[in-house]
């Protein structure tokens, strides 16, 4: 069962060998699990989380002598819990012991995998809030709701915004898209180092200028007017470019 560059060293806990024999299977098709070893009861299982780094433990609810759940309860809050049975009202109970998820069987490859990731993103460590200040996210896209879905919106597909009061236009170079937002609101989610308010009612990509005069700037052969109370900053910054 051993396998290169493993990530993720799991324990599987069923009474059934069938049980056993689908999980196992699943898990070897997953590079970043190490399936350390497919116990049949809870006593073997101690042994094993007793003398082995374990990160996750698949475990069946139902079993003789000492149950999923009472085992659960003696497991070190390191050792993550993804509860396996046939039984749907022990759901319930699982996730009460904070269990990373509740597997119903039989098992699709498709549900572990999505167990799966969801440990794993439990798994990492956050990152403290002064290093996301020095390495901020750089996002190139918004999504914005339109006909009554969200659309993404690449940010260098943007040619301007206009607003319409409650309602923005942001023209791209292949479609309109029509929103329920403020300009201002969409000013803040548009990256400034691209972007540039120049009216009231308008926002502009500096890359997609064709020119400008003091008076208005031209954008896909559209006159967009520059504001009186927008215009000192808006040629200080195009000047400059």
């Amino acid at each position: 069962m051993d396998k290169p560059n493993q990530d993720y060293k799991v324990v599987i806990v069923d009474d059934e060998p069938a049980a056993r024999e689908i999980l196992l299977a699943h898990l070897e098709k997953i590079q970043s699990v190490e399936v350390v070893a497919a116990c049949k009861s809870a006593m073997e299982a101690f042994t094993v989380l007793n003398t082995n780094k374990i990160d996750l433990v698949f475990l069946d609810i139902n079993m003789p002598e000492i149950s999923g759940l009472s085992f659960a309860r003696t497991i070190t809050k390191n050792v993550k819990v993804i509860f396996t049975t046939a039984y749907r009202e022990f759901a319930l109970d699982g996730f009460d012991l904070q269990a990373v998820d509740y597997l119903l069987k039989p098992i699709s490859l498709e549900r572990l995998v999505k167990a799966l990731n969801k440990f794993m993103e439990e798994s990492i460590p956050s990152i403290p809030r002064e290093e996301l200040k020095e390495t901020p996210e750089k996002k190139e896209f918004v999504f914005v709701r339109s006909d009554r879905k969200m659309i993404k919106v690449n940010f260098t597909d943007i040619l301007y915004v206009e607003s319409l009061n409650d309602y923005i236009k942001i023209w791209t170079k292949e479609k309109v898209i029509v929103t329920r937002e403020t300009i201002s609101g969409i000013e803040a989610k548009l990256p400034k180092s691209n972007f540039l308010r120049c009216h009231r009612s308008y926002i502009i990509a500096i890359p997609e200028i064709d020119s400008f005069t003091n008076e208005y700037i031209e954008v896909f052969e559209k006159a967009i007017p520059i504001s009186r109370s927008y215009k000192q900053s808006v040629l200080e910054r195009l000047e400059g470019v």
